[in-house]
């Protein structure tokens, strides 16, 4: 079944908005951060980290983001253009704004924490003025992710992103990717994580992103079923609430319902899995895969990405996440 018709007449697969920014991952795993003496710097950030996962599959994807004007913004700028995704809507800011950076601390395969410095950062400096109706026409998906509604004018940024994509059947993709550290309180969040979903086509985010999202909102037993039909009554044609270790569930306007396999993995680290599993679910869908073989795609994506150290540079091609999905598969009909 196709849930989505994407425009076929348009130069761009996806457009990304919002959050760039540097990962430091520890290079002495298995130890606090206290002990870590050196990292290894990535681009980081759920939407690029998505784009990116995008691109190295195959898509052509853009963004429309703020970049600091040293030489971390042009890490990221140069980044991204070495993986064919288009920088030309991608500004760098003039205020003295800095690059956000994660320094990731492994203490073990699922002891893991990001220690996060997000003061004054360039990505939720985007403006209004940054985003262009015509970039925008061009794509067939936008994607929005929760980082980018903390503040304004990035909020700002944002909704007018969202209007212009509703104007020309764009179809919109929100990740809800919870920060707190990004928050100034639960309840903001859950207003504008509200009214971004609202203008939503695809949902996708963990129980307990959902569980903030709707804390106004009467699920008292935190069911995946009431959650979804929620949204439905709203733009949204298919939810995707994950369950970490248990895999995910996806539900569809339609009255479908579908469990999404999960994929054994070499685990290094546990973050990347949700922009992995967001990149190859998109993939999927676009590519008229059955939402259960977009969700297998999804989840063969997340498990490579945890077993590597990097999160963008792990995320895979099509041919390696199909050869995942068909390896173990196999394996499981022996």
């Amino acid at each position: 079944m196709t849930l989505f018709n994407f425009p076929q007449d348009r130069e761009m697969d996806l457009i990304g908005v919002g959050r760039l920014c540097i990962d430091l991952n520890a290079n002495e795993i298995h130890r606090p951060m206290e002990e870590t003496q050196t990292f290894t710097k990535y681009v980081g950030g759920s939407p690029a980290n998505i784009a990116i996962g995008l691109s190295n599959l195959g898509k052509k994807a853009g963004f429309i983001g703020r970049v600091s004007d040293d030489q971390m913004g042009r890490f990221i700028q140069n980044y991204l253009a070495d993986r064919h995704i288009d920088t030309s809507n991608v500004v760098t800011d003039q205020s003295g704004a800095v690059t956000g950076l994660a320094f990731t601390e492994i203490k073990s395969p699922t002891d893991c924490s990001i220690l996060m410095y997000r003061d004054n950062v360039a990505d939720l400096k985007l403006h209004p003025n940054d985003v262009s109706e015509a970039y925008i026409q061009k794509s067939k998906a936008l994607l929005i992710s929760g980082t980018a509604l903390s503040q304004s004018p990035s909020r700002d940024a944002v909704f007018l992103a969202l209007e212009y994509a509703r104007k020309h059947n764009v179809i919109v993709f929100f990740d809800i990717d919870y920060r707190p550290y990004s928050w100034t309180d639960e309840q903001e969040t859950a207003i504008y994580y509200s009214l971004a979903a609202e203008k939503s086509d695809v949902i996708i985010g963990t129980r307990e992103e959902f569980d903030l999202m709707e804390m106004f909102y009467n699920n008292p037993e935190n069911a995946d079923k009431v959650t979804a039909n929620r949204w439905f009554g709203y733009n949204a044609k298919l939810v995707v609430i994950k369950h970490g270790e248990e895999g995910s569930m996806a539900y569809t306007k339609d009255g479908e319902t579908f469990e999404g396999a999960i994929f054994p993995a070499d685990i290094v680290k546990t973050f990347g899995a949700g922009d992995a599993y967001a990149s190859s679910l998109i993939y999927g869908l676009m590519e008229g895969y059955t939402i259960p073989e977009a969700m297998e795609l999804g989840s063969a994506s997340a498990a490579i990405v945890i077993s590597s150290h990097s999160s963008s540079d792990a995320m895979p091609s099509a041919s390696q996440v199909k050869h995942y999905v068909h390896k173990y598969k196999s394996k499981s009909l022996k």
